[in-house]
């Protein structure tokens, strides 16, 4: 999980310290012995306890069966008050469901935060290939379908921030080099959409196309990602529809 906390020793800010506990959390680590926070975060395990006891009060942590502890439900109700996700998410879901119905494959709703992809909404189809993206998980934006579409549609400082530092091999096909890249993302401009083939797993290839505001910046992307030998190009015209569909509902008043 990307560290967005700093951390601190025991003298530091206590919001910085008590956000640095909760970053300790993963999809690999949801749950967490206090010595094991105390560990992660770099801190004593008596400021760990006396933190944790504070975070356990307010709600953001819980404690499970076996006594370890988990992130709370009131930090879940908090993060669906972000407009980006709570909103877009309301406004896309319908044509997400209707494309899902339609494909029967896995859909996927993203946006960008700085140089990383987050996934907003994901529906599974049945029988769809299995994917590594999860509802709130994070991914890099040079691989993926949606990742592609934003990066395409990112300031030129980001792009080339992005193009400089390292990027990510997931299999024998992820695309590597800067140069490549740069014209893989001027083909997503040209074309409305992004294909990415076998860049994150071998088996599934993903098709991807920009929502729009009405200033015509990509806010968000979605995405089918099915099975290897689907035809991309073929479903391209689905996810482009149902990108524009969703670009007129966020800019349409309730």
């Amino acid at each position: 999980m990307r560290q967005r906390g700093h951390p601190t020793g025991p003298t530091g800010p206590v919001t910085t310290r008590a956000l640095t506990l909760l970053d300790c959390f993963a999809p690999t680590r949801p749950a967490l012995t206090l010595s094991q926070l105390a560990l992660r975060a770099g801190m004593p395990l008596s400021t760990a306890h006396r933190l944790v006891g504070e975070l356990v009060g307010w709600g953001a942590l819980e404690r499970d069966a076996d006594g370890a502890y988990c992130i709370g439900l009131r930090l879940w109700e908090l993060g669906a008050l972000a407009p980006r996700g709570a909103g877009l998410r309301e406004r896309a879901l319908p044509f997400l469901e209707d494309l899902s119905q339609i494909t029967r494959e896995n859909v996927q709703l993203a946006v960008r935060e700085g140089t990383e992809v987050v996934y907003v909404e994901r529906i599974a189809g049945s029988g769809a290939v299995p994917v590594l993206t999860r509802v709130g998980g994070r991914f890099a934006l040079t691989a993926t379908g949606v990742g592609l579409v934003l990066l395409a549609h990112a300031p030129a400082e980001l792009q080339d921030e992005v193009l400089a530092a390292h990027i990510d091999r997931y299999t024998e096909l992820t695309v590597t080099d800067p140069a490549r890249l740069r014209r893989l993302l001027a083909d997503v401009r040209s074309n409305g959409f992004s294909i990415s083939d076998r860049q994150v797993t071998m088996d599934a290839i993903s098709v991807a196309a920009p929502i729009m505001d009405t200033q015509g910046q990509a806010v968000a992307a979605v995405s089918l990602v099915v099975h290897h030998g689907t035809s991309p190009h073929a479903l391209a015209p689905l996810v482009r529809t149902s990108a524009r569909a969703i670009s007129r509902a966020l800019t349409t008043p309730y």
